[in-house]
């Protein structure tokens, strides 16, 4: 029961051995249970169950947070979208982010994880409203943009690099300036892209991760309408 449990949860486990082991898909090692709690071994797991615990036959729900707007519900099962500044609105809704002050928290340990990304998604979503990025072609365009400026610069640089070498003492003081300015310049425009490139993977992951929850519930609704007929049947 408690492994189907977890398994429905998302997790992989491993309750061969002597000691019961969990982990998230994408971790690579697992996790014994008894480093979380020294309790939580086979024999004392079993004794606290027993034969009529209701632990794993509780349906494992997705929660989405009731306060999400009517607009932002841009997520549909296996299906992709190009809105992706109101996919990071909305992935921000469903992990208590938004609205401030929320009591909602995501039950899937699919979407617990993400939480311990939040200033880089805060980052992503900051990066989108400044840059007025609603769509993939949105995104697109402006990496191109990026990338163009930063090409320009680099030659500029370059330029500046060959003067220095054949200026004077006073001169190459102020060309080192001229390049400092523009170094930094790049280095801006080269978190700018970083930042572009982040956010299209995200907006994969972000998909990726519903599906997998949206998976686990289906597969259980689907254990449970079998296992509700079987019933009837005997």
């Amino acid at each position: 029961m408690m492994e189907k449990y977890l398994r429905r949860k998302g997790y992989l486990t491993d309750f061969t051995g002597k000691h019961w082991k969990i982990r998230l898909p994408q971790y690579q090692h697992f996790t014994r249970l008894d480093t979380l709690d020294e309790r939580w071994i086979p024999g004392n797991i079993r004794r606290s169950l027993g034969t009529r615990a209701s632990f794993g036959n509780k349906r494992p729900t997705v929660n989405f947070a009731p306060e999400l707007p009517e607009e932002l519900r841009v997520y549909v099962p296996f299906q992709r979208t190009s809105h992706i500044y109101r996919l990071f609105l909305y992935w921000e809704y469903q992990l208590g982010i938004l609205p401030k002050g929320t009591d909602y928290k995501p039950t899937s340990p699919f979407m617990k994880e993400e939480l311990r990304k939040l200033d880089t998604i805060t980052a992503q979503v900051d990066y989108l409203a400044k840059n007025r990025i609603k769509t993939l072609d949105d995104l697109f365009s402006a990496r191109e943009v990026l990338q163009s400026e930063i090409d320009t610069m680099t030659a500029q640089r370059k330029k500046l690099q060959n003067k220095i070498r054949r200026a004077s003492p006073a001169e190459k003081e102020r060309l080192r300036g001229e390049k400092q300015v523009i170094t930094a310049q790049i280095t801006a425009c080269r978190k700018k892209l970083k930042l572009n490139a982040g956010v299209e993977e995200r907006s994969v992951k972000i998909q990726d991760t519903m599906d997998m929850v949206y998976t686990n519930e289906e597969q259980h609704r689907q254990t449970e309408q079998e296992r509700k007929r079987g019933a009837k049947v005997r």
